[in-house]
C-alpha cells in the first residue's frame, strides 16, 4: 500500500521527496533540475539537451560503458530527459540496489567528467537529423515557432546542428556549473523505501556548491499574434498543427483544460478522432494537446492528411473548434471526466509515474494532491468552465498555424476559410 509523500529540504537547499509502497520490490529514483531549453541563450540553443548527453559520458570512478554495465547489472533502466524548464536523470531498479545506484546517479549528475566530448556530438547531430526527418514531430516545434516567436519556448528542446557543432567542455562544464546548483535540485523516489534513508543518501551523495534555484534566463513570454509558418519538405502527407497561448501550469484552469483537451481530441471517443478520422477517412493521426510552462502554456491540434485531403482536414477541424465553444452535453462532459481521473487513477500504478509526479510537482512548485483531493478539482468542472475556456483559446480564427510539406500554397489556400490575415514567419 501507498502512504502520503514525505518531503524534506536538507541544509544546502537540495529537496527530497518519497513515496513508500510496500507492495512492490522496486524503486524508482529521480534526480530533478529545474533547467531546460528555456534557459538558453540563442547562442546556447541545445547546450541542456547536450548536458545530459554527457552525463552518461563518465564519472570519475566509472566509464561510460561501466555506468552502463552497472545498470544491466540490475536489471535496471537508467534514462534521462530535457523539456522546455526540467531535466531528469532517472533509474527503475530492485530495492536491494539503491545504494549503488544512488552513488552511481549522483556521480553522473554532479561529477561527470565529459569523457568522449566530440564523439557524444556526432551523437547528438544524428539525433537532430533524425528529428528532422520526422515531420510529425518537427511540426510541432514549427508551430512553437508560432506561437512564441524569438522567446525560446519557441525553439526545439533538441537544440541546433551549428550550435551544438561548436560547443567547447568549457561552455558545457560552466553551464552545468551554473544552473546545476542545490536550490534547483529535487531528489524524487517512489516504491519499496525508507524516506529517512533516501535523506541520508542524498546529504552524503550530492554535497553541490553553490545555493539557490538559478532563476529562468527567459522569463516575461511576449504576446504574439496568430501567425502562419511552414516547412518545406518532400513528404507524402501534410503535417498541420493549429495553436495558440494556454494557460501556466498553476493556473486553476487546469482541470477545466483537461477535460475540454480530452473533449475535443484527447481520446479515440473525441470530436476530432471522430469527425476527422472515423466518419470521413482523411487522416490517422488526429489528437488535440496542452501544455503548461511557468509564466505561459501552448494549446495545440495535430493532424497528418494527404496533399488532395489538405483543405477537408482544416475544414472539419475549424467546425469543431466552432462547435467545442458552445455548452458541451452533460453527459459528454460526463465521460471526459470519468476518461481524465480513469488515466491518472491507473497511471498511479506504475512507480515510475508516482516519482515524476512527486518530482515534477515539487520542482515546479506545484501542489502535491491526493488522488482524492484531485478528483474533486476535476469534479467541480462545470460546463461553464469548459466553454468559457474554449472561447479565450478556440478561436480558429485567431490560432497560429503550422505545417511541414511540399506546397506552401496549398496550406495557405486551405487556411484561407480561418483566417486570410495569418502573416508569414
Amino acid at each position: 500500500m501507498a502512504q502520503e509523500h514525505q518531503l524534506t529540504q536538507l541544509d544546502s537547499g537540495i529537496r527530497v521527496v518519497t513515496e513508500k509502497i510496500t507492495s512492490v520490490r522496486s524503486v524508482a529514483l529521480g534526480f530533478w533540475v529545474r533547467v531546460g531549453s528555456r534557459d538558453e541563450s540563442p547562442a546556447q540553443a541545445g547546450i541542456s539537451h547536450f548536458l545530459e548527453h554527457m552525463l552518461f559520458k563518465g564519472t570519475p570512478e566509472l566509464s561510460a560503458a561501466q555506468i552502463a554495465e552497472t545498470f544491466d547489472g540490475f536489471g535496471a533502466e537508467l534514462n534521462a530527459a530535457t523539456s522546455k524548464e526540467t531535466t531528469v536523470v532517472y533509474a527503475h531498479f530492485l530495492d536491494e540496489h539503491l545504494e549503488r545506484a544512488f552513488e552511481v546517479m549522483s556521480d553522473m549528475l554532479l561529477r561527470c567528467t565529459y569523457a568522449d566530448l566530440e564523439s557524444e556530438r556526432e551523437v547528438v547531430l544524428e539525433e537532430i537529423a533524425m528529428y528532422e526527418d520526422e515531420p510529425q514531430d518537427k511540426v510541432h516545434d514549427v508551430l512553437s515557432t508560432a506561437v512564441f516567436g524569438d522567446h525560446p519556448l519557441g525553439r526545439p528542446v533538441i537544440g541546433r546542428g551549428e550550435v551544438v557543432g561548436a560547443l567547447t567542455v568549457d561552455d558545457v562544464s560552466s553551464y552545468h556549473h551554473t544552473r546545476y546548483v542545490p536550490g534547483s535540485v529535487v531528489v524524487a523516489a517512489a516504491g519499496n523505501l525508507e524516506h529517512d534513508r533516501i535523506v541520508e543518501l542524498a546529504q552524503r551523495c550530492l554535497a553541490i556548491d553553490g545555493g539557490d534555484a538559478a532563476g529562468s534566463l527567459n522569463g516575461g513570454v511576449p504576446g504574439v499574434s496568430a501567425r502562419r509558418s511552414f516547412y518545406a519538405k518532400d513528404t507524402e502527407q501534410y503535417h498541420i498543427c493549429l495553436g495558440g497561448m494556454g494557460i501556466k501550469r498553476d493556473d486553476d484552469r487546469r482541470y477545466a483544460l483537461a477535460l475540454l483537451d480530452a473533449i475535443l481530441g484527447g481520446s479515440s471517443s473525441s470530436r476530432l478522432f471522430q469527425e476527422v478520422r472515423e466518419k470521413r477517412g482523411l487522416a490517422y493521426s488526429v489528437y488535440s494537446w496542452a501544455s503548461q510552462y511557468l509564466d505561459s502554456g501552448q494549446i495545440g491540434i495535430y493532424v497528418g492528411t494527404r496533399e488532395d485531403t489538405v483543405a477537408e482536414a482544416v475544414a472539419t477541424i475549424a467546425t469543431e473548434l466552432e462547435r467545442i465553444r458552445e455548452p458541451v452535453p452533460a453527459q459528454e462532459l460526463d465521460r471526459a471526466r470519468e476518461q481524465v481521473k480513469g488515466r491518472m487513477a491507473l497511471s498511479m500504478e506504475s512507480t515510475r509515474a508516482r516519482m515524476t509526479r512527486l518530482g515534477s510537482n515539487v520542482l515546479l512548485g506545484l501542489p502535491l494532491l491526493s488522488l482524492d483531493e484531485t478528483f474533486e478539482r476535476v469534479d467541480a468542472v462545470t460546463v461553464d468552465d469548459v466553454v468559457a475556456l474554449a472561447t479565450v483559446f478556440y478561436d480558429s480564427t485567431k490560432m497560429s498555424a503550422a505545417a511541414v510539406g511540399r506546397d506552401e500554397d496549398r496550406f495557405r489556400s486551405a487556411l484561407e476559410p480561418i483566417s486570410a490575415s495569418l502573416a508569414a514567419v
